[in-house]
């Protein structure tokens, strides 16, 4: 088939992609984050939504992210059904799901997001500043986007994955027939339907006596669209993305 276990193998090497965003992204770091618990996380805040948060260790955490975004793009220009792709196709698929695949790095790799309420969020200051907030003001995380982060990794994590679940997984989100413009979305429904068969074979035999699982997985999958483009660049990759680098 075209999506095998060459195109895990492959997508899983280290490798140095001729492009602008590995110079963007070459500052690596094989350290991460402790899976420390955010003890100043408040439940059932009615104002989550609209409180601004920041990272409580940015510099790790853009390290983490950064050497993550790598990988990410390594294992997708290993995929040779990717790289046969027409190119046009190749960079509406990466704007598409990028994220998708990000997130699913942060689960894999286990990396936990320690945040902490921004100084300037307070509700007084929303008040007084009104309708002359910046337009970055407007676009800073919140902690209801990190909420709901940690809610899809907790439940891929609850799930167990193992590193073929999680690489078919992506070939899956990435192969999305769905998006828009595509020129050879006949194939790419065709790849993501290899991607789904080989993860329905891998938990199949990795999980012989759970007949629900392969559902579960993809459910799982489901809810990691529902993390923003937003909330990944503006809390995670910033300063690789700020006025160098645009990916949607």
């Amino acid at each position: 088939s075209s999506y095998s276990d060459t195109d895990v193998g492959s997508g899983s090497r280290e490798r140095h992609p001729n492009s602008i965003l590995y110079s963007i992204l070459s500052g690596r770091n094989s350290g991460y984050l402790d899976g420390k618990p955010d003890r100043s996380r408040r439940h059932n805040c009615h104002c989550e939504g609209t409180r601004t948060v920041g990272l409580k260790d940015p510099k790790v955490t853009y390290q983490v992210a950064s050497s993550l975004m790598v990988q990410t793009f390594c294992f997708i220009q290993g995929l040779p059904s990717f790289c046969q792709l027409p190119s046009e196709d190749q960079a509406l698929l990466l704007r598409h799901c990028w994220v998708h695949l990000f997130v699913l790095g942060l689960a894999q790799q286990r990396i936990a997001l320690e945040v902490t309420e921004a100084p300037d969020s307070s509700i007084l200051r929303q008040i007084l500043l009104g309708p002359g907030l910046t337009e970055q003001d407007h676009h800073r995380p919140t902690l209801a986007e990190v909420h709901r982060l940690r809610t899809v990794m907790n439940h891929l994590w609850t799930l167990g994955l193992g590193p073929k679940e999680y690489a078919y997984l992506k070939g899956a989100l990435l192969f999305n027939p769905a998006v828009p413009g595509l020129r050879a979305s006949t194939v790419i429904r065709g790849l993501q339907k290899e991607a789904q068969g080989a993860l329905r074979e891998v938990v199949h035999l990795l999980h012989p006596g759970d007949a629900s699982r392969f559902s579960r997985v993809l459910l799982a999958a489901s809810s990691v669209q529902s993390v923003s483009h937003q909330l990944v660049s503006q809390l995670l990759l910033k300063p690789v993305l700020h006025d160098t680098f645009y990916i949607y």
